[in-house]
């Protein structure tokens, strides 16, 4: 698993994808004034001449080193074999569907994504699973909410001096990218990160403050996990951030329980492994009605949007332009690229000004780049969506691999392909399912 983590969660020269193969370069005889605040690993110096020294996902992230050997970093719960186990337990186990998953797999086996949506209903339900949402609902919401974000930073952006604090503002919906500007970047880059949780996030809060009210169940009985096109979403799962406090009347504990928002990721290519480990006719299984409460499908479609990295800037940007200058873009944004494919942008001119002015951002590259451009005060783009991994989330870290003699060049069209293959585009904002979680757009922000 050394190879699965984004490039920029270990940084050691400008390549993409670059594994973090190394072990942890930090220090634990360091002195604690040095790292009390950094990491929770604490040992005795004779604890370290009898036991291994474990180390968590939650001390990588709070470590302001690199991340350790993904044999060291991955935690038990985080397995495939942990998901099996919740399910053995008895708990109330709910998956979340990523599309870019379910394109990955469409490929794989050369079916529809539908119908591979329709066949994981059956198979995790025949495991014991009691419910699989799709994130496209969580990704309408968290982009409603990037809207809402991106119009008061504009509207209070009265001058130069006070836009250039305030923009761009920048997708934070990937968690390498997250994890290498609080560990390496700072804070010349953080006030420009939007507050809105990620949709892995997102459906998190919902399935476990407005799914279990709903279904009669304890958070803390239900077993959430979600499947990813990246490992990276292992390490936001993990954080702190995404835990909340349950009182003791609703925990029937003494004291209070604190309840992960997500308890588990599987990536693409672990639910492959799934499939294969159960001996499963994937092609020849049956199909399965979708659960309705949080799934973006109607009359045979899915419902989506633009964008296989989460249509985060087209959105934002069709959103800004239709109410700040009452322009409505029809169809598809025309993204221009400017160095190479994984770097494009976008201007909406009036009267023969340019008024707004977005990016996409994909790869350690390109995000570097623009990090420049920040720093130096001469980044004039109002909105960034960035991505660690070049080509997006298609491409991420978690996704099932070429088949022998395929390269991953010859792989990505066909996953964007997939990825659109019954999906009509809708508005966000007309997205009946995500309007009744209205009340818990509070808590859809990281801070």
């Amino acid at each position: 698993m050394s190879d699965k983590f984004s490039a920029t969660l270990r940084i050691g020269d400008l390549n993409d994808y670059i594994a973090p193969s190394q072990a942890c370069i930090v220090s634990l005889k360091a002195s604690s004034t040095q790292h009390s605040d950094k990491s929770e690993v604490s040992t005795s110096i004779k604890q370290l001449k009898t036991e291994p020294v474990k180390i968590s996902l939650k001390d990588c992230l709070a470590c302001s080193g690199c991340i350790t050997s993904a044999e060291t970093v991955m935690l038990e719960k985080q397995s495939l074999d942990e998901f099996l186990l919740n399910i053995d337990k008895g708990k109330a186990v709910i998956v979340s569907l990523s599309p870019q998953s379910r394109a990955s797999l469409a490929v794989h086996f050369g079916i529809p994504q539908l119908q591979v949506y329709r066949k994981l209903t059956t198979l995790f339900k025949s495991l014991g699973v009691k419910a699989i949402f799709d994130t496209s609902c969580s990704r309408d919401l968290t982009l409603i909410e990037s809207c809402n974000e991106f119009m008061t930073r504009y509207n209070q952006s009265t001058d130069e001096a006070r836009r250039k604090s305030l923009l761009p503002m920048i997708s934070s919906a990937c968690p390498g990218w997250i994890c290498y500007a609080e560990k390496t970047l700072g804070s010349y880059v953080l006030p420009y990160i939007s507050s809105v949780k990620s949709p892995q996030q997102t459906i998190g809060v919902i399935v476990k403050k407005h799914v279990c009210q709903k279904i009669g169940l304890r958070p803390a009985d239900v077993y959430h996990v979600t499947v990813m096109p990246c490992y990276d979403k292992k390490l936001e799962a993990s954080r702190d951030d995404f835990v909340f406090e349950v009182d003791r009347a609703k925990s029937n504990e003494n004291g209070s329980l604190s309840v992960s928002e997500v308890d588990s990721v599987l990536t693409t290519g672990e639910v492959l492994d799934l499939i294969q480990l159960k001996g499963v006719d994937f092609e020849g299984l049956e199909e399965s009605p979708l659960d309705s409460m949080l799934t973006n499908f109607s009359e045979g479609h899915l419902y989506g949007v633009h964008g296989s990295s989460g249509g985060y800037a087209e959105t934002v940007f069709r959103y800004a332009a239709k109410v700040i200058f009452g322009r409505e873009i029809e169809g598809p944004v025309d993204f221009r690229t400017v160095k190479n494919s994984d770097f494009q942008e976008v201007t909406l001119e009036v009267e023969g000004k340019t008024v707004l002015k977005f990016a996409l951002c994909y790869g350690f590259r390109n995000l570097q780049n623009v990090v420049r451009k920040i720093k130096t005060g001469k980044c004039d783009y109002q909105f960034l969506e960035i991505m660690a991994c070049p080509s997006g989330c298609l491409n991420g870290g978690g996704q099932i691999k070429p088949k022998l003699g395929q390269s991953a060049k010859q792989l990505i069209p066909l996953l964007q392909a997939a990825y659109v293959e019954n999906v009509v585009v809708a508005d966000p904002f007309e997205n009946r399912v995500v309007q009744s979680f209205e009340k818990h757009n509070s808590q859809l922000h990281n801070w």
